[in-house]
């Protein structure tokens, strides 16, 4: 049996303002196998997104280790976090994230370029063709609708191939036919680059083509 590719182990994350303190999460502890495909699910506000935010090493939790490919996040440093990230991690968001600034191609290309690859180009230009946009490589954000969006940041997310593919909502900001279109793409692509995907979402359709199902409730695991 494989390593695990993700391990979180007793994670607690409480905050602490004027009215005292709130425990967000409580003793979190599983574990996910390469190629592995997960739902993070709960009701709104019971710490789904915080845990997911740990995972990917950008929230630090209050206890407890998270380890990524076998390295402890919150034993190095944040720059080598950033580094382990955009070797292994892929993010796609409620919301796009798209850099408005910058044409769909170039919002591709860009892990690519910072990842030092010659040829982000036709990397891009390829996975955008994946993903069915090749005649969109030129326009910018704005212009697209938020499905195309979305696609854009499918498209961007697993250009580099990454070990771990992080979902936030995915289908939040788009209507239902849209969404199951996006959904459909993203677990073809998973499936064929043999990702681990773990998803936050409220849609228990989505949830149940996922092999494993973690349910949050007040901020632990639920039985």
């Amino acid at each position: 049996m494989s390593d695990p590719i993700i391990s979180v182990e007793h994670v607690h994350k409480s905050v602490t303002d004027s009215t005292g303190t709130l425990d967000i999460l409580r003793d979190i502890d599983f574990t996910l196998a390469p190629r592995e495909t997960a739902a993070i699910v709960g009701a709104s506000g019971s710490g789904k997104s915080t845990l997911l935010s740990i995972v990917a090493g950008l929230d630090t939790p209050s206890r407890g280790t998270v380890r990524l490919a076998g390295r402890d996040l919150f034993s190095i440093d944040e720059d080598e976090r950033a580094a382990l990230r955009a070797r292994q991690v892929g993010f796609v968001f409620q919301s796009f994230q798209l850099l408005g600034n910058l044409t769909a191609l170039e919002n591709v290309m860009l892990p690519l370029e910072l990842a030092g690859r010659k040829d982000s180009r036709k990397a891009a230009a390829e996975m955008m063709a994946r993903v069915g946009l090749s005649s969109r490589l030129g326009h910018y954000p704005k212009v697209l609708s938020g499905g195309e969006q979305q696609r854009v940041a499918l498209a961007r997310a697993f250009v580099v191939q990454p070990a771990v593919l992080l979902a936030d909502e995915p289908t939040g900001s788009l209507d239902f036919a849209t969404g199951e279109t996006v959904m459909e793409l993203m677990f073809d692509l998973n499936r064929e680059q043999g990702t681990t995907l773990v998803l936050v979402t409220h849609d228990r359709a989505i949830a149940a083509r996922c092999e494993r199902r973690i349910t949050i409730e007040a901020g632990r695991i639920a039985d």
